[in-house]
């Protein structure tokens, strides 16, 4: 006896946030930051093998004031960093982040002082994603991740002040290169 039975058939009851979360999913324009071999396997992605098209995302953009998900694929250099960071400032909101590889999510085999260890030392990041290089499917598997994080995102003001508190936490994180613990 509640209101979904009194409807006609085919109209469905949802949310502005669910209806906007949902057109969100299903329209991600990825930035391009390849930055070494986790590149090649980024672009495999793309290619015909794994299409990424499946999920509205067949083309990566060059401008990043046309993508809203920048793929970090690759070790990311300290001269690197501010340009990086340039380039995620461009992004219009919303915006997510994917560091792909070891090397963007940690600094890799690369402990020196060229590398940036870890790339949320420079942009907040959404998702983690393993490996050296990682293989395309889990790029997918992320990718995916990623989209029921968005699904499920808040919208208006809220969401602006938890972007900053996330941004002013990825900032001030103590470096890797600081910590005690297995890398020592």
């Amino acid at each position: 006896m509640g209101l979904e039975e009194n409807l006609p058939s085919g109209v469905l009851l949802t949310s502005v946030e669910k209806l906007a979360g949902y057109a969100r999913k299903g329209s991600l324009w990825p930035a391009t930051f390849g930055l070494a071999c986790c590149a090649i396997e980024m672009m495999a992605v793309g290619g015909p093998r794994f299409d990424i098209a499946r999920f509205g995302m067949e083309v990566f953009r060059a401008s990043p004031r046309q993508a809203d998900l920048m793929i970090v694929a690759g070790r990311v250099s300290q001269k690197m960093a501010p340009v990086l960071r340039q380039i995620y400032d461009q992004m219009p909101n919303p915006k997510w982040v994917i560091a792909m590889g070891v090397c963007s999510s940690s600094g890799g085999m690369f402990n020196n002082y060229a590398v940036v260890q870890g790339v949320d030392h420079v942009v907040p990041v959404d998702i983690y994603l393993p490996g050296c290089p990682p293989r395309p499917e889990m790029l997918i598997d992320a990718i995916l991740k990623l989209h029921d994080e968005i699904q499920d995102m808040k919208l208006g003001s809220n969401r602006r002040e938890q972007i900053r508190e996330l941004e002013a936490a990825a900032l001030i994180a103590p470096s890797t290169s600081d910590m005690k613990g297995l890398m020592r």
